[in-house]
């Protein structure tokens, strides 16, 4: 009877083990941030598998190589939708030799480009036009984008933005009392045209605007946060401070923040004073290291995915850009440094317009993020193998 007992127990533990090894790990929400030298390019994939691809970065092989390695590393042979936020150089730059490679079902847009008027514009909208007949849908803010499990809003879209609350959001924000608009008469007048998607999987919920600009953040964010938090924020507009008010940030409180900048686009004191004083922040990753942000203000370096060689790094530390007034910095027991006043010229010009960032053609290097129903994720540096992650909450 023991030996019959001990060999029905031993059957039933066999049993057990192979059915825990056929049950499925937790799938995720996987993210990839793509080093498109302060152009962007972002793939999301569903649980099921779905994918969208936002923006194509520039023109050449250099984004264009990146993207298909990236794609490789997913298994991703097809792409359900190309999001093309608007129509600048480091965004669709690379569209046409995408299409050439991957097959693309859907393509989701603004509309039309605002600044039809240039030639290289028209030229881009002609071919885009033709590419996408039949197989393109104008979004508007409220429109949800059918993906795989994944709750997908968009926010914004050619200069408009969402008015009716989500579930659960739509409190006043706090944020919007110092907010001062600034004089945007300078800026491409289709990056506030930008289509921004909110992306909610279970518990998490992250944010991508492409380059929607400061003004229209506060017709976005103000009186009410219509929104709500998010866990993860990609930096608006490259980290560049034509974007990325303390209305639109400390309204979302991310818990970590992901910049997409270049060594010389984006990273600007403003920009990280922002980010750094932004309630309930844990930490920001970097696409790049940022030479105007230097050693004050750049996140440490097994947070960025692409930092410089030794020379330009020594430099950039010793030699620190003579416009950069870097206040008291990130030292050790230092707090952030005060933002600047509301609506006082940044401390650090950005490189602004819409082009080819300056770079590198070496090996580069990505951001994975990938999210649970139950709201944690984990963040992954993909030059040093470097993962971090961040509880449920």
């Amino acid at each position: 009877m023991i030996y019959k007992a001990m060999k029905q127990l031993a059957t039933l533990a066999l049993l057990a083990t192979a059915a825990l090894a056929q049950t499925p790990a937790a799938k995720t929400f996987d993210m990839y941030f793509l080093d498109m030298e302060g152009g962007h390019s972002t793939l999301y994939i569903t649980p099921t598998g779905q994918t969208i691809l936002i923006d194509t970065g520039s023109a050449g092989d250099r984004d264009h190589s990146r993207i298909l390695a990236a794609l490789k590393d997913a298994g991703v042979k097809e792409l359900d939708y190309l999001v093309s936020t608007h129509y600048h150089g480091d965004h669709i730059g690379g569209f046409e030799a995408l299409l050439k490679d991957i097959p693309v079902k859907h393509f989701i847009d603004h509309g039309t480009s605002i600044e039809i008027d240039r030639p290289v514009v028209a030229a881009f909208q002609k071919l885009y036009d033709e590419t996408t007949a039949n197989k393109r849908t104008i979004v508007k803010p409220g429109d949800k984008i059918p993906f795989g499990g994944v709750n997908t809003v968009v926010v914004t879209s050619h200069s408009k933005v969402l008015k009716t609350p989500l579930p659960g959001a739509g409190k006043p924000n706090a944020a919007c009392a110092t907010f001062e608009p600034r004089d945007e008469s300078r800026i491409d007048p289709d990056n506030p045209n930008s289509v921004g998607l909110l992306f909610t999987y279970g518990k998490f919920r992250t944010i991508n605007l492409g380059d929607f600009t400061w003004n229209v953040e506060k017709d976005l964010m103000c009186p009410n946060n219509p929104i709500g938090t998010v866990d993860l924020y990609l930096t608006s507009h490259h980290g560049i401070d034509q974007s990325g008010s303390a209305a639109l940030v400390h309204g979302l409180r991310p818990r970590v923040a992901i910049m997409h900048n270049g060594q010389r686009k984006g990273g600007v004191a403003q920009t990280y004073n922002t980010l750094y004083t932004s309630p309930g922040l844990e930490d920001l990753w970097q696409i790049h290291w940022a030479f105007s942000g230097g050693s004050e203000y750049n996140a440490p370096g097994r947070f960025i995915a692409n930092v410089e060689e030794p020379a330009s790094l020594a430099n950039s530390i010793l030699n620190p850009p003579a416009a950069q007034a870097f206040g008291r910095g990130r030292g050790a027991g230092a707090p952030p440094a005060a933002p600047p006043a509301p609506g006082a010229a940044p401390a650090a010009p950005a490189r602004g317009g819409g082009g080819r960032g300056p770079g590198h053609d070496g090996p580069a290097f990505w951001i994975k993020v990938s999210a649970k129903a139950d709201g944690s994720f984990t963040v992954t540096n993909s030059r040093n193998q470097f993962t971090k992650s961040y509880a449920a909450k």
